[in-house]
């Protein structure tokens, strides 16, 4: 006897559109999200530009400090892996320590695989920005994110219903337009630009329901 839809209970049709991905799968993701976001960071660093987040803590730090990139992005999402095991458990928080770690080297290996003869400013600011949030977005799609406020941005997500990207859009907002006493005034413009580029990818396409892998 066929079963028509209308006979299936809500619950089993919800659970049956879900489609689980395979460990190869969550892998590839990885790398290729982690490889757009180091992309992304090259860019910046090529322009002197920054973005929000640990990503925009560890800019801050090479700008200031001249602190290695890749080191100081690893050192400074530490202390929220305490908050992703507690909250988010603990499959999540390794992805994300491998997806940090993976960062961190392709931050900078990147540099010596990719060499810009020319790299406008504003091109570099918006689709360093696009680059970056669509990495973020593969890797939230599988269970995984960079650490630091994108662990606290997911978090308000599924315990309060806050949208990922508006929790992260205000901020990394705060944390650019604190550069304003690190570099020139036209490059936090530009940063502020790359990071509303990088926000609306994640605004527009990072929504409860319009996906249906699970990790």
């Amino acid at each position: 006897m066929q079963t028509r839809e209308s006979d299936v209970p809500p619950a089993g049709r919800v659970s049956a559109i879900f489609v689980r991905h395979p460990l190869w799968e969550d892998a590839l993701a990885l790398l290729t999200g982690t490889a757009l976001v180091a992309l992304g960071i090259a860019f910046y660093a090529h322009a002197g530009l920054l973005t929000g987040g640990t990503v925009g803590l560890a800019f801050l730090l090479k700008y200031l400090a001249d602190w290695s990139f890749g080191p100081a992005f690893f050192l400074l999402n530490l202390p929220f892996y305490a908050l992703a095991i507690w909250r988010m458990g603990w499959k999540f928080t390794l992805r994300t320590v491998c997806a940090v770690a993976l960062v961190s080297l392709f931050a900078e290996l990147t540099p010596q695989w990719v060499r810009f003869a020319e790299l406008n400013l504003v091109y570099a600011a918006v689709f360093g920005g696009f680059a970056m949030g669509v990495g973020l977005l593969i890797l939230f799609r599988h269970r995984a994110s960079l650490g630091g406020v994108n662990i606290l941005a997911l978090f308000l997500q599924e315990r309060f219903g806050l949208r990922a990207g508006k929790v992260q859009m205000a901020i990394d907002a705060l944390i650019v337009l604190a550069a304003v006493f690190v570099v020139a005034p036209e490059r936090v413009l530009l940063s502020v630009l790359g990071a509303v580029a990088l926000n609306l990818v994640l605004a527009i396409n990072h929504r409860a329901g319009r996906y249906m892998g699970v990790s």
